[in-house]
């Protein structure tokens, strides 16, 4: 009896249309609250570092520079983060925000890393420049 229930369905499916949906081609839009990908706005930014001190994945770094001149670099390790959203909460100043890019899909590791600011910051803090008034190593 439970070959032919078997069968059935078997044979029914094929004449079905597929119920999964076309990903890649066909995108749907975000849902409204969704949280997404963190999105740094350096123009309020004062670089306390309350958000990575927060971060329960340790997915930001924030590199400071040179704090009086407002110089920071701000690291995002987007396979780290959990959306959990206590960064933006924790930013007393309102410069982190999450998005409603939600796509987690890359070849490389590489990809997952975003650095925010100048493009001369981030060249500093990839050379491993020293922030202002740290001392010098020996």
């Amino acid at each position: 009896m439970k070959v032919m229930t078997m069968w059935r369905d078997a044979i029914s499916g094929l004449f079905k249309q597929p119920a999964t949906q076309q990903y890649p081609f066909v995108r749907l839009a975000a849902p409204e609250k969704l949280r997404g990908h963190l999105e740094w706005h350096a123009e309020s930014c004062t670089g306390c570092g309350l958000c990575a001190k927060d971060c329960p994945a340790e997915a930001i770094e924030v590199i400071v520079l040179d704090k009086k001149a407002r110089r920071f670099v701000f690291r995002y390790h987007v396979d780290r983060c959990t959306f959990c959203a206590q960064c933006v909460e924790s930013c007393r100043q309102g410069c982190l925000a999450l998005t409603d890019q939600w796509e987690l899909a890359a070849l490389n590791r590489d990809d997952f890393l975003v650095q925010y600011g100048k493009a001369e910051d981030v060249e500093a803090a990839l050379a491993g420049e020293p922030a202002a008034g740290a001392p010098a190593a020996e």
